[in-house]
């Protein structure tokens, strides 16, 4: 059919908890995409146990990052959002393309290489073989698009060559996704440290969607800004990456352009600018912080809408997975 939305779908590891640069950068665009694209959102656990996990914090990050979603914006009756150990087929039809995947393209893998120098007393079979469970992931839904920043590019160029592989073996079973490259949000650098993304590694510069408004204040009066004697508040992401990484966030936060920014703080100093970034930052997070704690004690509606998500995703998965295994001679149940 004509009208019919484009298929679009994204998974994400509930490894860590979600912070203000996966917000700007990222999530507070996705809700705006259900109007466009029939979209699905997972919770990775799968991926998750490449390395060593703690069972409950596992679980408690599934859930948090669940409810952090739909507080982002992510309304559950537009999008399909679950967790991906409730689909099955995703571990089945892993397992089939692990058969097609090839020994020097999961070698070739940048990500099996930084993971394993990280884990060296840990370096399993899922680590190098995850790219084909990925793979699996994705072709699974037939998507259109598969939203993917640097670091994902190479994943999705190796699950085009797998299900190219196997269309050219089998005939036509798999759409080929194509990347989609997001309109670009806010990067944040790190507070501590503006010279790198801010990120869950480094927390002390890196403010989390669920922090205390006293410790995210806390964080942006430690903020890193720069030896200029002049300490004026002036965009020159060169000279002074610092005060241009609390400006961008302060812009992206308020909707004002980096001119109104300094003539708002124009002969205040850092002293004054810091904890107004500090306090546009609380105030934007705390509906999403109060909406998601709302959301994580209603357990029994989060649990209706992992279940309804799954069962969707299942009722779509389950298509392609038929499809695969009368393809490859599998007898049927």
């Amino acid at each position: 059919m004509e009208n019919e939305k484009k298929v679009m779908l994204s998974g994400i590891q509930p490894s860590g908890d979600l912070h203000l640069g996966n917000y700007l950068g990222a999530i507070r665009n996705w809700g705006k995409r259900a109007e466009e694209f029939d979209c699905y959102y997972f919770m990775a656990d799968l991926h998750t146990i490449t390395v060593r996990q703690n069972p409950a914090d596992l679980r408690r990050r599934t859930l948090e990052q669940l409810a952090q979603y739909i507080a982002c914006g992510l309304d559950p009756e537009k999008n399909t959002l679950f967790i991906q150990s409730h689909v099955p087929q995703h571990a089945q039809l892993g397992w089939v393309l692990n058969c097609y995947t090839m020994f020097g393209e999961l070698s070739r893998m940048t990500q099996f290489k930084d993971k394993s120098a990280k884990n060296a007393d840990n370096i399993n079979g899922g680590l190098f073989t995850y790219p084909a469970l990925m793979a699996a992931d994705i072709l699974l839904y037939q998507p259109d698009y598969v939203p993917v920043g640097e670091d994902q590019k190479q994943h999705v160029e190796l699950t085009r060559n797998v299900a190219q592989r196997f269309n050219h073996i089998y005939g036509d079973v798999f759409k080929i996704p194509e990347p989609y490259i997001p309109k670009a949000g806010a990067r944040v650098m790190s507070l501590s440290d503006p010279a790198n993304k801010m990120s869950k590694s480094a927390p002390e510069g890196c403010v989390f969607l669920m922090e205390k408004p006293e410790d995210i204040q806390r964080k942006f009066k430690r903020a890193v800004t720069d030896c200029d004697t002049e300490r004026c508040v002036r965009y020159d992401r060169e000279n002074k990456p610092g005060v241009a990484n609390l400006m961008q966030i302060y812009s992206a936060v308020t909707g004002k352009s980096y001119e109104e920014i300094e003539r708002e703080f124009d002969g205040q100093g850092y002293g004054v600018f810091k904890p107004a970034v500090g306090d546009a930052v609380v105030e934007c997070l705390r509906p999403i912080r109060e909406e998601a704690s709302r959301i994580l004690a209603d357990k029994a509606y989060l649990e209706s809408v992992y279940r309804a998500g799954a069962e969707k995703a299942s009722y779509v998965a389950n298509k392609t997975l038929r499809k695969v295994y009368k393809k490859v001679g599998f007898v049927a149940r």
